[in-house]
C-alpha cells in the first residue's frame, strides 16, 4: 500500500506500498508522482491514502512556538467581554472525525486546523502503516509550528485512529494483509471497526471528512490501465467515501457534514493523471451528489465535495512536477496566486458550519477559479490579446 496522499494535485507522501495490489493513498488529496520532463506532462504516481494509528489521547504543548505557515481564519469562540461581530464561523462543541491525515503538510491536516480553529474537536484516522510515524512527530512536537492556531494555542488531537479505508470489515482483509508485520500491533482498522470504536469512545460525531485516494496505475494512461488497476482505484478513492459514510451515518448527529476531496481531472482531461484515477474522481462527484439525497433523507446529513487546486508539499516538491502545475495555474487562473492548504481547511470549514445549512450535493472549487478557464492563456497563440496579467 503506498502511503503517498492523493487528494486534487497535492502530493502528500510518498513511501512504499506493501506488497498488495491494493493501494490506498492519503490525501489528504491527489498526488503526483514520476520525474518531469521538459516540455512533457509528468506521470502521477501512485498513492496511498493514509488511515490509520493507535488510539493517541495525548495533548501536545510546546515552551516555544515558531509562527505558522498558514494561519486559519476561522474563529473559534467569543468571549464574554468581546463577543464576535459579524458571521463566524462557531463549531464549538461540534465533533469531526478527519479519515486519512499522516503529516502535517496536506489538505486533511489543513482541514482539521481550520475545524480547530473554529472550536470543533478533532479525531483523525490514519493508515496503519504510518501510525508509528505520525504518532511520534506528534510526541517530539515535530509539528508544533504547524499546530499554532490563531489565538496562539496549539491545535489539540483528542484521538487518532488506526484506519485503512480499503477495507470494510476484518472478514474483507486478506491473510498476506493481517500478517504484515507493518499491521502488527494495531486492531480494529477496517471501516466498521473503527465507526464501532469512534461510537464507543464518543458516542457521536457532527463532521466526517474524506481525505484519502489513490490508484496503483496512476501513472500508466487509460488505455493501458489493467481492470485491477481500474477497480483499486475505484476501491480507495471513491468507494472508500461511501464506505465511510454508510458506517459513520448512524453516530453522526442530525445537521452534521460530510466532505471529501476531488479534482478537476473528473470532468477535464489532464495528461498524466491516469490509472483511472480521473474516472475514480468522477465517481465520487456522482456519488456526492447521491448521497446528499440519501444522507440527508435518513438523517439530515448534508454531503458535499471539494475541488482543490494544486498544493506544494513536501513530498509534491521533493517529486518536482508539483511545481509545473502550481506554474500553471498562477499563469492561466484567474487570480494570479499559489493556492494554500490554508483556503481549502476554510471552505471545509464554512461547508461544516451553520452557515451552509442549505448547501449539500455540491463540488466546490477551490482553485482560485482555474476551473472556469476553457483554455490555457499563457499559450503563444494568445500573445497578441493583451490579456491582462498579475503587476509584481
Amino acid at each position: 500500500m503506498a502511503t503517498t496522499s492523493i487528494s486534487s494535485l497535492q502530493i502528500a507522501m510518498s513511501r512504499s506500498c506493501i506488497p498488495s495490489s491494493q493501494k490506498f493513498a492519503d490525501v489528504s488529496t491527489v498526488i503526483f508522482g514520476g520525474k518531469s520532463k521538459v516540455g512533457s506532462w509528468n506521470k502521477l504516481a501512485s498513492a496511498c491514502h493514509v488511515a490509520s494509528v493507535q488510539p493517541f489521547q495525548r495533548s501536545f504543548t510546546s515552551s516555544s512556538v515558531k509562527s505558522v505557515k498558514f494561519a486559519t481564519k476561522a474563529v473559534s469562540e467569543s468571549s464574554e467581554t468581546s463577543p464576535i461581530s459579524g458571521l463566524p464561523i462557531n463549531l464549538k462543541g461540534k465533533r469531526a472525525f478527519i479519515a486519512g491525515v499522516a503529516d502535517d503538510n496536506g489538505y486533511g491536516w489543513a482541514i482539521a486546523k481550520s475545524l480547530a480553529a473554529a472550536g470543533a474537536e478533532i479525531l483523525l484516522g490514519t493508515w496503519v502503516p504510518a501510525l508509528n510515524i505520525f504518532e511520534s512527530s506528534l510526541r517530539r512536537g515535530k509539528f508544533d509550528e504547524s499546530r499554532v492556531l490563531p489565538d496562539g494555542s496549539l491545535m489539540e488531537i483528542t484521538k487518532v485512529y488506526p484506519l485503512d479505508a480499503v477495507f470494510d470489515n476484518l472478514e474483507d482483509v486478506p491473510e498476506d494483509i493481517k500478517s504484515n508485520k507493518r499491521y502488527a500491533g494495531s486492531s480494529k482498522w477496517t471501516v466498521q471497526e473503527v465507526a464501532e470504536s469512534v461510537k464507543e469512545d464518543f458516542g457521536s460525531i457532527d463532521i466526517l471528512v474524506h481525505s484519502l485516494a489513490n490508484g496503483p496505475e496512476v501513472t500508466k494512461p487509460l488505455l493501458e490501465t489493467s481492470r485491477k488497476g481500474y477497480l483499486a482505484a475505484l476501491s480507495a478513492s471513491s468507494y472508500s467515501y461511501v464506505s465511510l459514510l454508510k458506517h459513520f451515518l448512524p453516530i453522526i448527529n442530525p445537521g452534521g457534514s460530510s466532505i471529501s476531496l476531488t479534482y478537476i481531472a473528473s470532468e477535464r482531461i489532464i495528461p498524466g493523471y491516469g490509472g483511472g484515477m480521473s474516472s475514480a474522481k468522477a465517481a465520487l462527484e456522482s456519488d456526492t451528489r447521491v448521497l446528499a439525497f440519501e444522507a440527508g433523507r435518513k438523517r439530515k446529513i448534508r454531503v458535499n465535495t471539494i475541488s482543490a487546486g494544486p498544493l506544494r508539499s513536501r513530498a509534491a516538491k521533493a517529486i518536482g512536477f508539483i511545481d509545473m502545475m502550481i506554474d500553471y495555474s498562477i499563469a492561466n487562473a484567474p487570480l494570479q496566486k499559489e493556492l494554500s492548504a490554508e483556503e481549502v481547511g476554510n471552505a471545509a470549514a464554512f461547508l461544516s458550519s451553520p452557515l451552509a445549512s442549505a448547501i449539500t450535493g455540491t463540488v466546490l472549487y477551490v482553485d482560485n477559479g482555474l476551473n472556469a478557464m476553457g483554455v490555457g492563456v499563457d499559450s503563444p497563440i494568445f500573445s497578441d490579446l493583451n490579456i491582462p496579467k498579475e503587476q509584481h
